[in-house]
């Protein structure tokens, strides 16, 4: 193969840059280094922490075109120093061990490009190495000097291009043996001026052209130890001989495959679908050849019924029938499973978490579901689930990955509703079951989703809190709210109190709740009423001080803890229709994060003018800016809106957060906060999440001018 067609460009978001290079180590999965993911993804680039199951985009090349797919982490090692610690210093250590990724690429197997043959390296081999365009002017050839450990120095020659900038995760490509033997990692640069940073002359004692790189003995021990040796060593599966559904395939095919022509035809359809190169002498599998792939590739019996469904109906239904009789094949062609992905990948990141909801409602008898943590695996699970159906007890069944389908699309509107359900129909079709038994499936989807719009609000404690002008003095107003709407609990809103006095006041009365709830029920919430100097106020780090106390009590960690803001909203009534609207759309509506210290409050009020759907705001920027942000969002009407009290600007507690389902917030924020109490290095912000529910009343409240302390 020519050897520029093994780079493959990492494109960074936005820009459509190169942020660096990568190459395919099978024909569906490449490896790049994890800071040319970080580059791309506008991330710190020596971020150790993983980016999570993100997306982006890719190019890969042939003698024809460029090819643009979206690829998606699936294993990720981190750069780490050479004494094992985390992070890397970027101006203290010059090499550092880890920094790979490894990418699945999204619909692989319609690109003509095999991957290139991996080697060791060795000291002494000449390679070569391109930019990450590929353009072939950029080749740079050098030579390992040294194999350091888990490092390998290539030095290269004085004329020519050199390594630099934008090479990083490329393949080194070794001239003589033609075959890929490690990455490009980094490049030890000239020494620079330290007031111009330009590069200074070179002195006759300085290192000229050194870079250094990752050899493949290296990426092969890495790759094993996080459980992904897979891609790499031969993982060939032979076809069980015992396998039942064998012999009944072999014979299925001679019987609606008649000639070898139509054969090799849909043999050919079939390696495109799954990924695999084709003989191009015009030779083709045997039936029993044939029926072995059909029985040792997952998703190749899948992707042979979509082939054959439109011409021969009658013999693809035989064929999945036949398909029942085997452990190996499963519900989804390659084409099926890729765009299934790529639309749950497309989804706003709250209605994602809520796909295990959706399993635990569409399959209530299954004995097991899957955790839901990686996407790809939840899938695959999901399609070895049976089905079921309302109607002929005889037909086909609905499988148990339609039906979560059909649960998921029910959360959504508009578009992405609609190509979750066209999905399921080109499914079912395929496997030739009826429209009416999905009908079914779809009509309960709606009616659980009806089910969950009327679902009961937790029991909550009202608290207004007002500061007083001394640290750590506050008056009080309670209510308590079963479902009917708040009920006062007290009357004396003169007395003064500590956080650790204000603790057990609330607890007092969330106490005389949970003595009256019913068994099971959800904890109650604690609202707490405030005015816009007091969004900050430390309410979920109130702790009691009683010595007889046997645990500790601290609220935020026990209770969810929420504050609402109603005098925003009352100033600025013309938005409480866009207020209670947004709340409709809780579960379906858009995610904004604020994260630039450039904007002003002008700009923030444009942008959610423009962005009528928007339900959620996160804001990490400096203190005084984000107050004004806040305070904003609330005041137009957004309904939840996080951010972190203790974080200058990014903020590892809104980053969290940002996985959570909106629904799930105040319980994902209190979950955060427990682990403070006990992990305070681990968890070092302070989040707080503002909660204004519409479908909830706030009693009347009396505001008052702070007072001194008394």
């Amino acid at each position: 193969m020519d050897p520029r067609y093994a780079v493959v460009s990492v494109m960074r978001r936005g820009d459509n840059l190169t942020a660096g290079a990568g190459a395919l180590v099978t024909p569906q999965y490449l490896i790049t280094c994890a800071h040319v993911v970080n580059d791309a993804l506008g991330r710190p680039v020596l971020e150790h922490r993983p980016p999570g199951g993100v997306v982006v985009e890719v190019a890969l090349r042939t003698p024809s075109t460029v090819h643009k797919r979206r690829a998606r982490v699936e294993y990720w090692i981190p750069p780490r120093r050479r004494d094992g610690g985390l992070p890397v210093r970027e101006k203290r250590d010059h090499d550092w061990y880890g920094d790979l990724a490894v990418l699945a690429v999204d619909r692989a197997g319609d690109i003509p490009a095999p991957p290139p043959e991996w080697a060791p390296m060795e000291p002494g081999q000449r390679l070569r190495a391109w930019h990450s365009t590929g353009l072939g002017s950029t080749f740079a050839d050098v030579r390992v000097k040294s194999l350091d450990g888990a490092v390998a120095y290539v030095d290269g020659e004085s004329t020519g291009m050199a390594i630099g900038p934008a090479y990083s995760g490329g393949p080194l490509w070794s001239v003589d043996a033609q075959v890929v033997v490690g990455l490009v990692t980094g490049h030890i640069m000239p020494p620079a001026d330290p007031v111009s940073g330009r590069p200074l002359p070179y002195g006759s004692q300085q290192i000229a052209r050194r870079s250094w790189g990752i050899p493949w003995q290296t990426i092969q021990e890495e790759l094993r130890a996080v459980g992904a040796a897979g891609l790499f060593e031969d993982t060939t599966v032979e076809a069980d001989p015992g396998d039942p559904a064998l012999p009944l395939l072999a014979d299925l095919l001679a019987t609606v495959m008649s000639s070898p022509e139509e054969r090799r035809e849909r043999a050919r359809a079939v390696a495109e679908r799954c990924g695999y190169t084709y003989p191009r002498d015009g030779t083709g599998p045997g039936n029993d050849e044939f029926a072995r792939l059909l029985v040792t590739d997952p998703r190749a019996l899948a992707a042979l019924s979509e082939v054959m469904r439109l011409r021969d109906p009658s013999a693809t239904e035989r064929i999945l029938q036949a398909r029942l009789l085997s452990q190996v094949p499963l519900l989804l062609s390659p084409r099926e499973f890729d765009r299934l992905r790529s639309h749950l990948e497309q989804l706003p990141g709250s209605l994602r978490a809520r796909l295990p909801q959706a399993m635990r409602a569409a399959l209530p008898l299954a004995a097991v579901l899957p955790d839901g943590e990686r996407l790809e695996e939840t899938l695959t699970s999901l399609e070895r689930l049976s089905g079921d159906s309302h109607g002929d007890p005889a037909g086909p069944r609905v499988p148990g990955l339609l039906r979560v389908v059909e649960y998921l699309a029910v959360l959504c509107a508009g578009s992405p509703r609609a190509l979750l359900r066209l999905w399921s129909d080109g499914v079912a079709d395929r496997l030739g079951i009826p429209r009416s038994a999905l009908a079914e499936r779809r009509s309960d989807a709606e009616e659980w989703a009806r089910t969950q719009g009327a679902r009961a609000a937790p029991l909550r404690v009202l608290v207004q809190v007002r500061t007083l002008l001394g640290v750590d003095r506050y008056q009080l107003r309670l209510w308590c709210d079963e479902g009917a709407g708040p009920r006062q609990v007290s009357t004396d809103g003169e007395r003064v109190y500590s956080g650790a006095q204000a603790a057990r006041e609330v607890l007092r009365a969330l106490e005389s709740l949970c003595r009256a709830a019913d068994p099971g029920e959800r904890r109650p919430l604690v609202e707490a009423l405030v005015d816009r100097a007091g969004l900050n106020l430390p309410i979920d780090e109130w702790e009691t001080d009683d010595p007889d106390d046997v645990v500790p009590a601290v609220l935020g960690a026990e209770y969810q803890v929420v504050v609402n803001c109603p005098e925003l909203l009352r100033r600025n009534e013309r938005f409480l229709p866009d207020w209670r609207r947004r709340w409709r759309q809780l579960d379906t509506g858009t995610s904004l994060l604020f994260n630039d210290s450039a904007m002003g409050t002008r700009e923030i009020y444009g942008t959610l003018m423009d962005r009528a759907d928007a339900v959620r705001v996160a804001v990490t920027v400096p203190a005084g800016l984000r107050e004004e942000i806040v305070q904003v969002c609330l005041a137009v009407g957004v309904p939840v809106v996080v951010w972190d009290r203790a974080g200058e600007s990014r903020s590892e507690a809104v980053e969290q957060m940002g996985v959570v389902s909106t629904r799930e917030l105040p319980e994902g924020v209190r979950s955060y906060r427990a682990k403070t109490v006990h992990r305070p290095r681990d968890y070092p912000g302070r989040p707080v999440l503002a909660w204004a529910d519409a479908d909830r009343t706030v009693p009347q409240l009396y505001l008052a001018e702070p007072q001194e302390s008394a």
